[in-house]
C-alpha cells in the first residue's frame, strides 16, 4: 500500500503515462486529494498554463484513477496531532501523513517540505525512490 498526495497525482495525470508507472502499487489517498488535485488542474487551465484539452484529459485521468479513497476512524484527530507536532497551521498535508501512519505504509510525494517534515512521522518517498 502506498499513500499518494495531490502533487504526485496531478503530475501523473498531466503525463502521457498517467498513473501506469504506479500500477503495481495499491494506491490510496484521503478524500481531500481529489478536491486538491482538481483545483490545481482547474487553476493551471485558468491561468492558461495548460490547454483546455490537456486539462480535460488530466481531469478524466483523475476521475478514472485506481486510487482508493480512505477515511479511517481517527484520521482527522491524527492529522490534527501531526499538524500540531510539526507546527503547521493547516491539517491538509498532515492528513496524508496520518493516513500513511494509520495504515503503516509509505507516502509518495514530490513536495519537498512534506517529505522533509513528514519523514519524522512515516516513510516518505519521492517518485525516483520507488
Amino acid at each position: 500500500m502506498l499513500v499518494v498526495d495531490a502533487a504526485v497525482v496531478v503530475t501523473a495525470c498531466l503525463s502521457e503515462a498517467g498513473l501506469r508507472p504506479l500500477a503495481k502499487e495499491q494506491l490510496m489517498a484521503p478524500y481531500l486529494m481529489w478536491s486538491e488535485a482538481s483545483s490545481v488542474l482547474h487553476e493551471l487551465r485558468w491561468r492558461k498554463e495548460i490547454s483546455d484539452e490537456l486539462a480535460g484529459t488530466a481531469l478524466a485521468r483523475l476521475s478514472e484513477a485506481d486510487i482508493s479513497p480512505r477515511h479511517p476512524k481517527g484520521l482527522t484527530e491524527e492529522a490534527w496531532r501531526i499538524a500540531d507536532g510539526l507546527g503547521w497551521a493547516k491539517t491538509y498535508d498532515a492528513e496524508y501523513l496520518a493516513l500513511a501512519k494509520l495504515f503503516r505504509c509509505r507516502l509518495l510525494t514530490t513536495d519537498a517540505k512534506l517529505k522533509t517534515s513528514g519523514a519524522r512521522i512515516v516513510g516518505v518517498i519521492g517518485p525516483s525512490e520507488l
